[in-house]
């Protein structure tokens, strides 16, 4: 399996980088209101799969949310 970009991995904390998920695809493929926190606070990475990480952020109830790699950045 390749390296993930900037040695992201299981366990890394990361935040949402705002000018690599606006515009995208996965954005377009969904409600493009999100919600401060993604950009803000710090998620922990639970899982990889392939380009694409599951992020859990905070730890009041929120919905994890798969993204690719490189939207994120080191938190």
């Amino acid at each position: 399996m390749p390296p993930k970009k900037g040695g992201l991995k299981r366990g890394s904390f990361v935040r949402v980088v705002r000018e690599q998920l606006e515009n995208s695809l996965e954005a377009k493929a969904s409600d493009t209101r999100f919600p401060n926190y993604i950009f803000e606070t710090r998620g922990e990475i639970l899982e990889t799969e392939g380009d694409y990480a599951l992020i859990k952020f905070g730890i009041v109830p929120t919905p994890n949310i798969w993204l690719r790699l490189d939207q994120l950045e080191e938190f």
